[in-house]
């Protein structure tokens, strides 16, 4: 029967919820073959998933491990996900900030692998921080203070997690359908009523090209109200770094100072943030209209009660809170340097990945599974694509383990970045709503 399934697919054929049920639960139970399953991939790759399929392959996904049970959490339930790109704190104001909302969001996240960061690996810089929690602790969490940043359980979705590694092994991973299924099982399973899906476009994210996005984020939105969840997608520009840090810490350092009332911050990802967070609140119905959502969002911010919110957060998970008032108590690299501009003129580009690269070659993120994270080395971007610079200025400094891996940093980073005597428009951050 298997065969069958896997020939009508490979010739075009549309798959049955049950057959697509037989592949995917037969490989979790260890019935199918990895063999197998990996021709069916590379059939599903080649002849694409419909609509249905690709709805009813999320679903048996979900189905083949636990499930957050959200039933005794105050509504609106809320979920966010990101594709990832270079720099992408996002979800460590935005959890608090959504959360001293009026919003309950129970999110999980994972780790970082190749050139974007992982929030797990972020929140772990924070001093006794626990990301492995339960999905019972999850729950009583969000019931006391509204929200929680977890790592994703072993026992959620575990066929994404063998179909995934698969994938990687048989050149299927750019599949929009395999994709879509992927993201949403986890997003499905977490249990929320709401979802909001940044994707991430530019040449600092997966999807190179507003097309290819767009395709996704469909995709992805189809999926979410197939499965009776309200959700929404927005495409985001991820060509130039987001905020000014890349590198655990120095994230999370970041991420404190844009919810701390009257810090320093990069306004572009203060403005994201908030632009996020008013797409949350309308979708989930807290606010009118996104205008109205952001508006809520500037006022939790400039109150500081998200920051109390992220305090309570670090605090319930174990961390150490006093990060939150004194960044300083985060792990610190010993040697920092800096990259001037050669020459007079306006930012025209900053190059994500050359930027994310190398701060993943200085140990800030994962070539493979197994290595071992330093969470205090990384870069500082300190201008985006617009500004104005003068010659010798400086664009980017480094944090470093080694004086050998400074002195590397820095000479790669002199290719990180262009500038022009012409005017640069700045960058649109939010691209498209679907």
């Amino acid at each position: 029967m298997i065969l069958e399934i896997i020939a009508k697919k490979r010739d075009g054929g549309v798959l049955t919820r049950d057959e697509i049920a037989q592949i995917v639960l037969g490989y979790v139970r260890g019935e199918v073959p990895d063999y197998q399953v990996a021709a069916w991939l590379m059939a599903c790759y080649l002849r694409g998933l419909n609509a249905a399929e690709t709805l009813a392959l999320t679903q048996i996904m979900v189905e083949s491990g636990d499930q957050l049970d959200l039933s005794s959490v105050p509504p609106p339930t809320l979920d966010k996900h990101s594709t990832g790109g270079v720099g992408d704190k996002t979800s460590l104001v935005l959890v608090p900030l959504l959360a001293a909302s009026g919003c309950s969001i129970a999110k999980m996240s994972g780790r970082g692998l190749g050139f974007t960061g992982g929030t797990i690996d972020k929140l772990e810089s924070i001093p006794g921080f626990r990301t492995a929690l339960d999905l019972e602790t999850m729950v009583a969490q969000v019931c006391r203070i509204g929200c929680c940043l977890a790592g994703q359980t072993e026992r959620l979705v575990p066929a994404d997690k063998k179909l995934y590694a698969l994938r990687d092994a048989t050149a299927t991973v750019e599949s929009v359908p395999l994709i879509a299924s992927s993201i949403m099982s986890k997003k499905l399973a977490g249990g929320a009523h709401s979802i909001l899906l940044d994707v991430k476009v530019g040449a600092g994210a997966f999807m190179q090209t507003i097309e290819r996005a767009r395709a996704l984020a469909s995709t992805l939105t189809a999926i979410g109200r197939g499965a009776g969840r309200q959700t929404r997608a927005v495409l985001t520009d991820m060509s130039q770094p987001l905020g000014r840090t890349v590198g655990n810490a120095l994230e999370v350092r970041e991420a404190i100072e844009t919810l701390t009332p009257h810090a320093p911050h990069s306004p572009r990802f203060r403005t994201f943030c908030l632009q996020l967070a008013g797409e949350a609140l309308h979708l989930c119905g807290v606010a009118p209209t996104v205008e109205a959502g952001i508006e809520q969002a500037r006022q939790r911010l400039d109150s500081g009660e998200a920051l109390q919110k992220f305090r309570q957060l670090v605090e319930a998970q174990g961390g150490d809170p006093q990060v939150v008032d004194h960044p300083q108590r985060l792990p610190s690299a010993p040697h920092i340097g800096d990259v001037r501009a050669r020459e007079s003129g306006y930012l025209a580009a900053v190059a994500p990945r050359l930027v994310a690269y190398t701060a993943l070659r200085m140990g800030a993120g994962r070539q493979k599974k197994e290595d071992t994270i330093d969470p205090a080395v990384g870069i500082e971007v300190l201008h985006s694509v617009g500004e104005w610079v003068e010659a010798g200025e400086p664009l980017f400094r480094v944090h470093a383990r080694t004086v050998e891996q400074l002195a590397h940093a820095q000479n790669e980073l002199e290719n990180a970045y262009e500038t022009t005597p012409e005017p640069v428009p700045p960058v649109p951050i939010i691209l498209e709503r679907l």
